[in-house]
């Protein structure tokens, strides 16, 4: 809970911090749904940051998958 910023806005967080604070991949979600319902600056290098974590982890756990695909249980 402290290190998504759910119950403070990234705001409070110092500007050097922020972009590490994007490297969380909930970061981007919770300061776009802060943003969306209730206004403010738009979040953007976070929500960017945010973003490209999210891809770099999901074409890793594709490449993960599809390695070890082979050795998965077929019947359970």
């Amino acid at each position: 809970m402290f290190a998504t910023p759910v119950v403070y806005p990234a705001s409070i967080v110092p500007a050097k911090w922020r972009i590490l604070m994007g490297l969380n991949p909930m970061t981007g979600v919770v300061e776009g749904f802060r943003w969306a319902l209730v206004g403010g600056s738009a979040p953007g290098p976070i929500v960017l940051v945010s973003s490209v974590v999210v891809l770099v982890l999901f074409a890793g756990g594709l490449m993960f998958f599809h390695r070890t695909e082979s050795t998965f249980a077929d019947v359970i």
